[in-house]
C-alpha cells in the first residue's frame, strides 16, 4: 500500500503584466516551486504583456508538501531577472476543490519578509518543581534549508527568542543555510500571563543594511504546560502579511491545477477489475458486445475523458491488450458514424485513447522523425510568409546590395524554403515505415481494415488513409510541428519568427493530412504556391500508410515484450558536466569534465562521446541518494549528487551539472524513479561539499557526518518514458468508474431496452446484467478494502495522540 500525491499544473497565459524593459515590453517566464523548491522553469515569451506558454506538467509529490507557488519574473540579458510577482496556493486550497481550479488569479508582490523556507529543531520544555520559580527553557539545537539572502548563496543566521517582553540572542553562524548551535535559553513563566506566546525567529545578520527575516514559529504556552515538554523539527513560517500597494497591477495569470491524492492498494485488490476490464475486449468476445468499454464510452464526461483514456491506455499496455482495446473503440465509433467526413474528429473516448496511445507508444518515433527538420528551422531562422497581408519586408532584409526584396520576392523565397521543408519531411515520414514501432504498424493496420470494411464503396476510397491521417498528421505530427517544447523536441518555445514557419509547414502537414489540396487553396488562397508539392506529399503519404498497414509480426518475441524492449531499453541520456570523488576534497579550479550520460534499465553509465565506449558504470541499486546541491558550493544553481555505496561500503559521490533548473530536475526524477525500489536509502544527506577540512554547508568537520538535510525522494515530474504503473492505473480507473457507477447502471437499462425490448427474462440481456452486477461487486469490494485502510490509519493516529499525551 502506498500514498501519492500527483499535481496536475497547465501553465496557460498571463496578462497585463506590468513593463520591465526600456523597450515597453518585458520577456516573461514562470518559476514553479513546491515548498520554495523551483522544480519548473518555462520558457521565456519575448516582448509581450500578454505571455502565452500552454505547458503542461504532472507532478508526484510527497504528502506532506503544504504550498505550489508561481513566481513570474522578467529576463533580462546583462542584468539580474527582474521581480514581477507571484501565485501561491495552499495544499489545503487544493485539496477544497477535488474538481480542480481553473481561473485568473492576481499576481502580488514578493515580500521578503514572506519568502521563508526551512525547518528549526528545538527542544522546549516547563522545568521546576513546587519549591523553585519554574521556568521556560528553550534549546537551540539547530536548522536546516534556510532561505539564501546573501550574494554568496548562503545567509549568517542567528535565533532571537522572545517572551513576555524579554529577548534572547543566539550566536550568527557565518555562511551557511544549515547552522548548528546548541544553545539554552531560560525565561521566568510567568503563570498570570497564560496566553504570552514563546516567538522563536530566525533572522540573518548583516553588517551593513538592515537583518533579513528568515522565519518563525510560535509555540502556545498552555498547551506546553500540559505535556511538559516539546521537541522535534518545525516548519518555518512568515511574519503576518502587509498590504501591497501594488494588488491588481502586477497583472494575472491563467492556471489549471489539479490534485489527486491516492491510496494504492496491494496488487491483488486489482486483479477482479483488471480481469473484468480485460475480459470486455479480450478475443474470446467473437461479436459479443462489449459491456463494460461501451458503458464507459456513454458515461465519461467531456472533462474527464482525456484522463480516463490515459488511464486505459496504459492499463492495457500492462495487460498487453491495447491493441485489442483500441480495436474495440475503433468499432464503437464505426458504428455511430454515419458520415464519413466526421469520423475521428470528436473528441471521443476513441479519439482520446488514440491521442494518448501514441504519445505512451510513439515519442521516440516521433523525435526520431521530427528532430532533424525542427533543428534545421530552428538554426536557420529564415523569414518565411506566404500570406501577402502579413508579409514585413523589414523583417525579409534585402534581396541585393541596396535593393529592398519586394512582397513578391518574398512570397517566392518563403514558398521554395517550405517545399524544401516539405520535402525533408516527407522523405523522412516515407523512410520510417522502416522503424515505425510495431504496436503503431498493427494497431494503424486494424483502423485501417476496419474502416476498409465500414465504408467498402468505391466512392470512399479514401476514408481509410484520412482514418489513419487524422491521428498520426492532425493529432500527432502536425501538433508536434506546432509546438516542438510540449512534445520535448526542443527546450525553449520558438520566436515569432520560427514559429510563424512552424505553423505554415504544420499547416501543409495537415492539408496533406485531409488528402485534399483544393479545400485549402479555396479557404487560403495564398497556399497555391505550395499545391504541387501538397499533391506530391499526398501520393507519398499513402505510399507510406500503405507500407505501414502492410507490416508482418516476424519477430517471435510477444508484443508486452516489444512493449517491454521499445519504452524499458533506454530512460534518459545527454551531454552532462560531471565530477566524481571518492576521498579526495574539491579542487578550488572547475573539476567538471564533458560526458555523455546514459540512465537505462540497470545502470547510469558515461563516456566521453555519445558512441564511445562507457567508461564507467553505477548499478542503480547501489545509489543510495540522489539530490541537489548547494548553488555556493560549485557558483551553480543546476548541480546535483549521486551518492552510492561501494562493495566495500565506502560512499562515492558523482556531482552532475546540469544547463537549466529543467534539465536538472527531469534527471532527478529520472533517477530517483529508476532507484525507487532501493532498500538501502538515506534518510539525510550534506547539500555541500567537503573541503577545507569540513563541510561547506553546516561546517562540520567530520567528513562522515549523517548529513544535515533531509533526502527528498518523493519530488518527480511526470515524464513520457516513464515505466508503467498497472496499480496506478487501476485504482485511477476504480476511482472514475465509482463516481459514475449510477450512470452506469442508469445507461446500462437503457440500451438493454432499446435493443431488446422491455422483457428482463431474456437470455442474452441476463448476461449483460451480470456483468454489471459482477463490475458493481467489485467496486464494492475496493471500497471496502480502502475503508479498512482509512479506519486503520485512523487508528493508528489515535494511538499516537495517546501516546503522546501519556
Amino acid at each position: 500500500m502506498a500514498k501519492r500525491s500527483t499535481l496536475f499544473i497547465r501553465i496557460v497565459e498571463g496578462k497585463n503584466l506590468p513593463i520591465k524593459d526600456i523597450t515597453g515590453s518585458s520577456d516573461p517566464y514562470c518559476i514553479v516551486r513546491i515548498d520554495n523548491e523551483a522544480i519548473i522553469r518555462t520558457a521565456t515569451i519575448w516582448k509581450t504583456l500578454s505571455p502565452f506558454w500552454g505547458e503542461e506538467y504532472n507532478v508526484h509529490l510527497p504528502p506532506t508538501f503544504h504550498t505550489v507557488s508561481f513566481h513570474v519574473m522578467d529576463e533580462d540579458s546583462l542584468s539580474r531577472d527582474d521581480v514581477i510577482g507571484k501565485v501561491s496556493i495552499s495544499k489545503e486550497a487544493l485539496s477544497a476543490k477535488p474538481q480542480g481550479i481553473d481561473g485568473w488569479m492576481n499576481l502580488t508582490e514578493i515580500d521578503p519578509d514572506e519568502e521563508v523556507q526551512g525547518e528549526i529543531h528545538l527542544q522546549i520544555s516547563v522545568v521546576g518543581d513546587g519549591d523553585t520559580p519554574r521556568k521556560l527553557r528553550c534549546q537551540i539545537l539547530e536548522a536546516r534549508d534556510l532561505a539564501k539572502k546573501d550574494r554568496n548563496g548562503a545567509s549568517d543566521p542567528f535565533v532571537r527568542v522572545r517572551y513576555n517582553g524579554k529577548t534572547h540572542e543566539s550566536a550568527v553562524v557565518k555562511k551557511s543555510c544549515y547552522p548548528r548551535w546548541n544553545e539554552s535559553f531560560e525565561f521566568e513563566l510567568d503563570d498570570t500571563l497564560p496566553e504570552s506566546p514563546l516567538s522563536v525567529e530566525v533572522w540573518d545578520w548583516d553588517l551593513v543594511s538592515r537583518n533579513d527575516f528568515l522565519g518563525k514559529v510560535l509555540f502556545n504556552i498552555n498547551r506546553l504546560q500540559s505535556a511538559q515538554q516539546e521537541e522535534g523539527w518545525f516548519r518555518l513560517g512568515p511574519d503576518k502579511p502587509k498590504h501591497s500597494q501594488y494588488e491588481g497591477t502586477l497583472g494575472s495569470l491563467r492556471l489549471q491545477l489539479k490534485l489527486r491524492d491516492e491510496t494504492v492498494l496491494p496488487s491483488s485488490c486489482y486483479q477482479p477489475l483488471t480481469e473484468l476490464l480485460c475480459q470486455s475486449v479480450g478475443p474470446h468476445l467473437n461479436g459479443n458486445w462489449p459491456d463494460l468499454i461501451m458503458l464507459i464510452d456513454e458515461t465519461t464526461t467531456a472533462e474527464s475523458r482525456q484522463e480516463v483514456a490515459n488511464n486505459l491506455v496504459k492499463l492495457f499496455l500492462g495487460q498487453g491488450l491495447v491493441k485489442e482495446f483500441l480495436d474495440v473503440l475503433f468499432k464503437l465509433e464505426l458504428d455511430k458514424t454515419t458520415e464519413p467526413n466526421t469520423l475521428f474528429r470528436s473528441n471521443s473516448l476513441a479519439s482520446k485513447s488514440m491521442e494518448s496511445f501514441l504519445k505512451v507508444t510513439g515519442m521516440q518515433y516521433l523525435h526520431r522523425l521530427l528532430g532533424p527538420i525542427v533543428n534545421r528551422i530552428f538554426e536557420e531562422k529564415k523569414y518565411v510568409e506566404l500570406d501577402p497581408n502579413k508579409v514585413e519586408l523589414k523583417e525579409a532584409g534585402c534581396a541585393g546590395l541596396h535593393r529592398l526584396q519586394t512582397e513578391a520576392d518574398v512570397i517566392q523565397q518563403s514558398s521554395s524554403l517550405l517545399q524544401s521543408y516539405l520535402s525533408e519531411l516527407l522523405n523522412a515520414i516515407q523512410q520510417s515505415a522502416l522503424y515505425c514501432p510495431l504496436v503503431l504498424c498493427q494497431v494503424f493496420q486494424q483502423l485501417y481494415q476496419r474502416v476498409q470494411a465500414r465504408f467498402p464503396d468505391p466512392e470512399y476510397r479514401k476514408v481509410k488513409f484520412i482514418a489513419v491521417t487524422s491521428f498520426l498528421c492532425l493529432r500527432f505530427i502536425s501538433p508536434a510541428i506546432m509546438s516542438p517544447k510540449l512534445f520535448h523536441l526542443r527546450e525553449k518555445h520558438a520566436d515569432a519568427r520560427t514559429s510563424r514557419t512552424l505553423l505554415l509547414l504544420a499547416k501543409a502537414v495537415q492539408t496533406i493530412g485531409n488528402l485534399d489540396t483544393l479545400a485549402c487553396c479555396s479557404k487560403e488562397p495564398w497556399m497555391v504556391p505550395l499545391q504541387p508539392a501538397i499533391q506530391q506529399g499526398i501520393d507519398q503519404l499513402k505510399d507510406f500508410i500503405t507500407k505501414l498497414v502492410t507490416c508482418e509480426d516476424t519477430d517471435d518475441l510477444g508484443l508486452q515484450a516489444r512493449m517491454n524492449l521499445q519504452c524499458g531499453t533506454m530512460e534518459k541520456e545527454g551531454f552532462l558536466f560531471l565530477h566524481r570523488i571518492k576521498d579526495k576534497c574539491i579542487p578550488m579550479t572547475s573539476p567538471f569534465k564533458k560526458y555523455y550520460v546514459t540512465l537505462s534499465k540497470d545502470t547510469l553509465s558515461y563516456s566521453r562521446t555519445q558512441h564511445s565506449k562507457k567508461s564507467s558504470f553505477i548499478a542503480l541499486p547501489k545509489i543510495r541518494a540522489v539530490e541537489k546541491v548547494e548553488e555556493k558550493s560549485f557558483g551553480s544553481a543546476n548541480v546535483m549528487q549521486i551518492i552510492s555505496s561501494e562493495d566495500s561500503g565506502q560512499l562515492d559521490t558523482l556531482y552532475l551539472d546540469c544547463k537549466s533548473v529543467n534539465e536538472l530536475n527531469h534527471w532527478l526524477s529520472a533517477l530517483r524513479k529508476a532507484c525507487s525500489h532501493n532498500t538501502n536509502t538515506m534518510s539525510h544527506y550534506h547539500p555541500g561539499v567537503y573541503k577545507a577540512d569540513r563541510w561547506s554547508c553546516c561546517h562540520q568537520k567530520e567528513k562522515t557526518d549523517p548529513g544535515c538535510d533531509k533526502t527528498r525522494h518523493g519530488v518527480t515530474l511526470q515524464e513520457w518514458y516513464d515505466p508503467l504503473d498497472p496499480d496506478l492505473e487501476a485504482q485511477l480507473i476504480y476511482r472514475h468508474l465509482s463516481g459514475v457507477q449510477q450512470a452506469m447502471r442508469e445507461k446500462y437499462y437503457e440500451l438493454i431496452k432499446e435493443e431488446e425490448g422491455e422483457d428482463p427474462e431474456l437470455e442474452k440481456g441476463q448476461k449483460r446484467l451480470d456483468s454489471v452486477t459482477r463490475l458493481l461487486s467489485v467496486l464494492r469490494d475496493l471500497h471496502d478494502a480502502h475503508a479498512a485502510v482509512e479506519e486503520e490509519e485512523r487508528s493508528k493516529n489515535k494511538n499516537f495522540f495517546l501516546e503522546l499525551q501519556t
